[in-house]
């Protein structure tokens, strides 16, 4: 299965990404079947080929969710954006504010 990824590139402190095609199980050094654009995460910039996108899509490529994210930004694809920090199950299942015992 074909996968659209964020492939980091850059330094430590200021890293980037391209915005790649690879294999869903692939690593994301090493080569890449096409490039799409790229994106800043510092600036929140980026640049997708909208042709290459909607080709690739229509092949049967699934972008990540922050991919998906991205696309929905750039009017690429229609939809809603997907949540990327979904709670955990110890905040969803915190009980009500308990009142305090009193004290005696």
């Amino acid at each position: 299965m074909i996968s659209i990824k964020l492939r980091p590139v850059g330094k430590k402190k200021q890293i980037s990404y391209r915005v790649v095609i690879l294999p869903k199980k692939s690593k994301l050094v090493g080569k890449y079947i096409d490039d799409l654009g790229w994106y800043n995460p510092h600036t929140n910039k980026f640049l997708i080929n909208a042709e290459k996108a909607k080709q690739w899509l229509a092949n049967g490529a699934q972008p990540t969710d922050t991919v998906h994210n991205l696309l929905v930004d750039a009017k690429i694809i229609e939809g809603k954006k997907i949540p990327l920090h979904k709670k955990s199950k110890q905040q969803k299942e915190k009980p009500a504010e308990t009142e305090p015992a009193p004290s005696a």
